[in-house]
């Protein structure tokens, strides 16, 4: 008892904060006070808005050196940094209109807030009015933006990425994901639209060491709005050809004052396709998606912050997969099918996540938990031969005890608060459990042996009962050595195991009669472990003009695969973790009073142990295998400048 008391006591003091008002005017470039204004303080959960004289007041502010942020619409954002002995002088900002500068884009990929051009690795950052202007409904949408990345969507409302060529279609991805500081776990319980967002990153090249897993090739960070002091509500409404709707209607506002913060946001976008199905005459790929964000916050004084978050999205799609049973067809009659099963897809997402975060004076303290969900069926079987014969067709409706994948994750993170100190460090725990049970059939119908099988009106039922586990612990600092130059090394550890249970029945008509066992359950299991480091140096020319190097490396896992249903082969296999060796020198210029942004990032990136995904057909079933090396380098140039008033 003694020891909890001393520990707690230790705790409190290590985290406690003095605090100072902070306040100030703001006004545009004529003088005349701009209402409205955010004002947020970096790396903490307070923020407030101007009143109608363009004053603020922000009473919970730590001693010490503080970053301010002030953004509004139609004028460039700003970000000012207060010394240790100014927090008690009142702030005059003058805030210049869009069209004369560039924004200061604040960014969080080093796992903390600092200004985009200051943040030593490659990466893109797209603000919310980018966001809006660019009409990005989806990570899809980013590829005409961003230097080295690319997307495509085979049909099925999955996203596959790739940066700098690194890529997968498997569902562990080769490009991690976090929206809110919550990685999406695989592609099953991704939701890729965006809507209310506050910013996009995307981390270019490995960023294992402060990520983790399947961060080998990059990272896209999607942040959105949270709810503040000021109510706000709004509504989006869009239509186009092809029956294309988007609605998107949500409000934030506070429910006690500089205590709980409430928000939602709904999105419902639906289209009618542009496939059409020659075997019924009707369109194809016509798709529904209703999508929420909820926030609710809860600031327990200076030091502590409590954030349930729950996002959920529900997808129908009549038309999967607008395959054709060859090249020849495909080309013969673009945008058109001719297949004879007809089926929708029901895809259900669920993420929740708690995070409380506490603010100190030498340490800050982050708590996350995550739970995910994903249950996806359809809801007819669906054609596997993508022709109009009854030939192959894959079922997998057996209720919610089968293909809904269920992942908790837990993080403790540590950093330090000090932002005047020469170290910063980021130090951490990282733990997940996946349970991810699978049953399908691979049904040859009436036609079956057009297609290989022995005989008509039979299949085969595949059971695949597949769990994982993980632990991992990292760590990250940075030297200032002097005003000039920075030093950053850090590393990360990561364990994983994962056991599947597999067995195969060998089914008839009346679907599903079992006529004998193909295999019996037959369990295998394999670990894996990865090292993650990375080596940085920076140096500050001058205030416009950094220059960054970079090592620094990736994993993405490894797992289990079947290799076929064939009894005579085992049942499963073990494939290794793919690895990713970056290295890159970049250069970030500001020039022309602000009104340009230059920056230019040559890379090399070897890839050991390759996982290649392989579709076997007619059985349906996915097989990973391990591949070699690959070999990846470019050079890339980003750039933006507000040419005249109006154009940028």
């Amino acid at each position: 008892m003694r020891l909890i008391v001393f520990l707690g006591l230790c705790l409190s003091a290590l985290c406690s904060v003095a605090q100072s008002p902070l306040s100030g005017k703001v006004h545009d470039a004529a003088g005349s006070p701009l209402a409205g204004v955010s004002v947020r303080i970096l790396n903490s959960d307070w923020g407030t808005s101007t009143a109608e004289d363009g004053s603020f007041t922000l009473s919970q502010v730590a001693h010490g050196k503080v970053q301010v942020e002030f953004s509004f619409v139609g004028f460039s954002s700003v970000v000012k940094t207060i010394a240790d002995d100014e927090t008690d002088k009142p702030m005059d900002i003058t805030l210049q209109e869009s069209t004369t500068q560039l924004d200061v884009v604040v960014v969080s990929a080093e796992k903390k807030e600092e200004e985009l051009q200051l943040s030593p690795i490659s990466i893109s950052a797209l603000t919310s009015r980018d966001v809006r202007q660019f009409r990005l409904w989806s990570t899809r949408d980013l590829a005409g933006l961003v230097p080295s990345l690319n997307s495509a969507n085979p049909g099925d409302n999955r996203n596959v990425v790739s940066l700098r060529g690194i890529t997968s279609t498997s569902y562990d991805p080769a490009i991690a994901t976090y929206v809110d500081g919550v990685n999406q776990f695989s592609l099953d319980t991704y939701i890729a639209q965006l809507f209310e967002v506050e910013r996009v990153e995307v981390l270019r090249g490995p960023q294992g060491t402060l990520y983790g897993r399947n961060a080998m090739g990059g990272v896209i960070n999607i942040i959105t709005r949270q709810p503040t002091n000021t109510a706000q509500g709004f509504l989006e409404l869009n239509a186009g050809s092809y029956g294309q709707g988007r609605f998107v209607v949500g409000g934030r506002m506070p429910l006690i004052k500089d205590k709980l913060y409430a928000g939602a946001t709904l999105l419902n976008d639906m289209s009618d396709g542009f496939y059409k199905n020659d075997f019924n005459n009707t369109s194809f790929d016509s798709k529904r998606n209703f999508t929420g964000n909820y926030y609710l916050k809860y600031l327990a004084g200076a030091k502590w912050s409590l954030t349930l978050n729950i996002k959920h999205s529900a997808n129908r799609n009549n038309g999967t997969f607008p395959l054709a049973a060859s090249i020849a067809d495909a080309l013969a009659a673009p945008f058109r099918v001719n297949q004879n099963a007809i089926s929708s897809m029901h895809d259900n997402i669920f993420n929740g996540s708690v995070t409380a975060a506490r603010r100190g004076e030498h340490v800050n303290f982050t708590s996350l938990t995550t739970y995910q969900s994903n249950y996806r069926y359809y809801d007819q079987p669906i054609d596997g031969d993508f022709s109009p014969i009854d030939g192959v067709t894959i079922i997998n409706n057996y209720g919610k005890k089968w293909n809904n994948v269920n992942v908790w994750t837990q993080e403790f993170r540590f950093q330090s608060a000090n932002a005047s100190s020469p170290w910063q460090w980021t130090a951490g725990l990282y733990g997940f459990a996946q349970d991810a049970p699978n049953k399908q059939t691979t049904f040859f119908g009436a036609d079956g042996v057009l297609v290989g099988s022995p005989a008509n009106n039979v299949g085969v039922e595949n059971t695949t009962t597949a769990t994982g586990k993980g632990l991992a612990g990292f760590g990250q600092m940075t030297w200032r050595a002097n005003e000039r130059i920075d030093l950053t090394a850090g590393i990360r550890y990561d364990y994983e195991k994962k056991q599947s249970t597999v067995r195969s029945d060998y089914v008839t008509l009346p679907f599903p009669t079992v006529l004998f066992n193909l295999r019996s359950d037959t369990t295998a299991s394999a670990s894996f472990n990865a090292i993650s480091p990375r080596i940085g140096l920076a140096v500050h020319v001058s205030p416009q003009t950094h220059v960054y190097a970079n090592f620094s490396r990736g994993f993405r896992a490894g797992g289990l695969t079947q290799i076929g249903a064939d009894p005579s082969q085992p049942p499963l296999y073990a494939y290794k973790p793919e690895n990713s060796n970056n290295v890159e020198v970049s250069l970030k210029q500001l020039a022309l009073e602000s009104k340009l942004r230059f920056n230019v990032t040559g890379y090399y990136i070897r890839v050991d142990n390759a996982q290649i995904p392989q579709l076997l057909l007619p059985q349906a079933l996915t097989v990973t295998r391990n591949a070699g090396k690959l070999v990846s380098a470019g050079l890339e140039i980003e750039s933006a400048a507000t040419v005249a008033k109006g154009l940028e």
